[in-house]
Formats: C-alpha cells, structure tokens, sequence
C-alpha cells in the first residue's frame, strides 16, 4: 500500500511554530537553575520541528548547538566572536565552531 506524504493541516503547524517557541524561551528561563532541563527542551523543540517539517525561525536556530544540540548561553557555555564579517559561536560542550555571515 502507498504511504501518503500529504502536508500536515495549517493549524498543525502554526501550533507547532508556537510550542517551539515556548519551549525555547522556557529554556532561557531555566537555564540558569536546571542545565540540563533547558537541553531537553531544544530536544523536544527540535523533535517537533521535524515532526510536523516546520523550520525553526533563524533567530532560535543560533540558540542551540548543530553537533551536540545544547541550549548555547554566552558566557556561560558558548563562546561569541565577530571576525571578518562573521559571527563565529564556539560551544564548550563539544567544542564545536559555528560561523554566521555577518553584514557590516
């Protein structure tokens, strides 16, 4: 039997849009108590992004690690530079280098 690929219905996705976000500010809230509870709601962020194929908005998707998908904090477990016309982001957790282009 075919497996339908059909999209996901629109209220689906604007509620899935919304939980993302919630989880991610949740996760800045938490941050500062429970580490590991802030990690666990990009996850579950992240699992719902995939789920339901909603992209993350860009200003939250340089808030969480590609490699390791930690929350990143600067100053606290994330490193943030500006060099030659990019914004490099160094994770301390698993030492990853992300670089953003950057406009002057």
């Amino acid at each position: 039997m075919a497996r339908s690929y059909r999209k996901k219905p629109k209220f689906q996705t604007s509620l899935a849009k919304e939980r993302i976000k919630e989880l991610f500010m949740q996760a800045e809230k938490v941050w500062a108590e429970e580490p590991e509870l802030s990690h666990r709601y990009v996850e579950l962020a992240r699992k719902i992004s995939m789920k339901y194929k909603v992209k993350i908005p860009q200003s939250l998707k340089r808030k969480f690690c590609k490699k390791c998908h930690h929350f990143l904090f600067p100053g606290d477990n994330c490193r943030v530079r500006f060099r030659d016309k990019k914004i490099v982001i160094t994770c301390f957790d698993c030492k990853n280098i992300m670089r953003y282009p950057h406009k002057k």
